[in-house]
């Protein structure tokens, strides 16, 4: 099973009532964000930031979809951008020299599998979050279900707040031990045992095709490699496997993703059964 990856970002000026669209590709914490609460005027950048992330999650909860935890490392990204876009006085999701989306998160710390961004330049606060619903790209960002944390930011610039919201769904950080525990609990309740030694079900695991043999000649009866981001439950086609009868025995092994776009994450297993 390969493992979809979605980058999608869009953006809004709103003037007025006019908004010029542009598409690409709980409450807030009160140490949030640390980056300053007001602008060099005095507006109130930690309240719009507030009011931001509040009104997206009482329209999720609305649209009954479960509200975004807050995400510092989002946050911390999304000023970066904030304040290059404000100084540029315009929008845009990359400028000159400036990492994509998906790179800003990571080096901020983030680890997804999804990574959206909406970008606005509007009046308000509110205008920002009602421009954002008004339009379908950047309501179905908002309102996704795939995405579980956000960061917003705000900058005031020459009378208008820019802004940026980017959404992540959140993927733990796993060493391969890790990874094989994982899968190992999973398998283990379906009434599987674990062999102990994952050397075989590695070397599987860096691979597309083959059996690997062990010392004794024994084959694996059946193989399964996938790769995703997702360890809460096994692929459908193993779990079949596990519950047919066939099986008493499972190695479990874990490697580097193969073909994974950017910064972008991922885990690759390998199951072998006897």
């Amino acid at each position: 099973m390969a493992m979809g990856v979605v980058h999608r970002v869009f953006s809004m000026v709103l003037v007025g009532t006019v908004a010029m669209l542009a598409a690409a590709g709980r409450s807030l914490p009160a140490a949030e964000p640390q980056y300053g609460q007001y602008d060099a005027g005095g507006t109130n950048l930690h309240a719009a930031v507030g009011q931001i992330f509040a009104l997206g999650n009482q329209a999720r909860a609305q649209a009954g979809v479960k509200s975004l935890a807050w995400d510092p490392t989002l946050a911390a990204a999304a000023f970066e951008h904030c304040r290059m876009m404000a100084a540029a006085g315009g929008i845009s999701h990359q400028y000159r020299g400036e990492p994509d989306l998906s790179s800003r998160a990571a080096q901020a710390g983030a680890l997804f599998s999804l990574i959206e961004e909406n970008v606005a330049m509007a009046p308000s606060a509110a205008a920002v979050h009602q421009a954002w619903m008004q339009s379908p790209g950047h309501r179905e960002n908002l309102l996704s279900s795939d995405v579980d944390h956000v960061g917003v930011a705000v900058v005031y610039a020459r009378g208008e707040f820019h802004a940026v919201a980017d959404y992540r769904a959140v993927v733990e950080n796993l060493n391969p031990a890790q990874v094989e525990a994982r899968v190992a609990a999973l398998i283990r309740a379906s009434g599987v045992s674990i062999l102990g030694a994952q050397s075989l079900a590695r070397v599987a695991c860096t691979s597309d095709e083959g059996a690997p043999r062990s010392s004794s000649g024994q084959l694996p009866g059946f193989i399964m490699r996938w790769q995703g981001s997702d360890l809460s439950r096994l692929p459908q086609a193993l779990a079949d496997r596990l519950t047919s009868g066939r099986y008493r025995q499972a190695a479990v092994g874990s490697c580097a993703a193969q073909g994974v776009e950017g910064t972008f994450t991922a885990y690759r297993v390998a199951v072998l059964l006897y």
